[in-house]
């Protein structure tokens, strides 16, 4: 007998990395174009605002002009005398009010329709979410002949309570799925020890879904902060906020567009800032309820 000897078994050929190398450095480049074309045009506002008036409205527009402060000073009210000081604390105590409002209500909500969840849980999260279908113009003027019967025209308190119950729905239903990350074991473990509702969410849960907080304070902020059509009907001089303010620019004589760009961004720059300083609490929180 003759044995015959078997060619040896290759392995199945290994995937194209040269292939994977590619895609992903196309998703790469793709990734940078749409990011620049989103920060052109904070760069050309940026830019406009260091240019005078005559040079930020010539067409077409003078890139290389001189740069200057003048539109920086006329917000500051070095030729109007009207300091934006106080539309700016107005819009900084309504959107931090409002937000610490926000939480210290989603946050229980969203315990309740997550972790202990009540009957029916599906259909307050819809009506929740049903809130938020209806247009905001449709809701001033009943708002306006409130307001205007209750003596809360122009009152800073207004905005707070509109801004909060404007933010309340998105909140719990970020909060809910943030929630729906944290185990059951550990509530019961938390449950065995002792540990009543109140200091289950401040020392278990709250650590564990402070990347979820910070995503939705800084939502909730930026939402309260860029708001305009409340503010503008609904406030006048006393309680105007720094999106109104920066509105009062716009005049139909004279020019002012290197004012408004400047006005646009000082008005940015607390989102800004307080975008960058929770960056890594922000993309930690918008992925924590992502995936299980």
């Amino acid at each position: 007998m003759t044995a015959t000897l078997e060619a040896p078994r290759t392995a199945p050929p290994a995937a194209p990395v040269r292939h994977r190398n590619r895609t992903g450095t196309l998703l790469t480049v793709v990734a940078w174009v749409v990011g620049v074309l989103f920060i052109i045009p904070v760069l050309w506002m940026l830019l406009t605002s260091l240019h005078s008036e005559t040079d930020a409205a010539t067409n077409p527009p003078s890139i290389f002009a001189p740069l200057t402060l003048e539109g920086y000073a006329n917000f500051f009210g070095a030729q109007t005398g009207t300091s934006p000081w106080p539309s700016l604390l107005n819009s900084l105590t309504a959107s931090v009010l409002s937000t610490a409002l926000v939480l210290v209500l989603a946050i229980p909500a969203a315990y309740a329709l997550s972790i202990r969840p009540v009957r029916k849980w599906t259909d307050v999260l819809f009506f929740f979410l049903s809130t938020k279908m209806l247009p905001v113009v449709a809701g001033l003027l009943p708002v306006y002949l409130i307001a205007q019967q209750i003596g809360l025209l122009d009152n800073i308190w207004l905005l707070i309570i509109l801004y909060t119950s404007m933010n309340l729905p998105i909140a719990v239903w970020m909060m809910r799925s943030f929630l729906a990350e944290v185990p059951v074991e550990v509530l019961e473990a938390a449950a065995i020890d002792g540990c009543g509702l109140m200091r289950t969410l401040r020392t278990v849960v709250g650590p564990m879904i402070l990347p979820g907080i910070a995503a939705t304070s800084l939502i909730c902020f930026i939402f309260s902060w860029n708001e305009l059509l409340f503010a503008r009907v609904l406030t006048a001089t006393v309680a105007q906020t720094a999106p109104v303010f920066l509105t009062s620019f716009v005049t139909s004589q004279g020019l002012f567009l290197a004012t408004v760009c400047a006005a646009s961004v000082v008005v940015s720059l607390p989102v800004l800032i307080a975008g960058f300083a929770a960056q890594d609490k922000l993309v930690q929180g918008l992925s924590l309820g992502a995936i299980k």
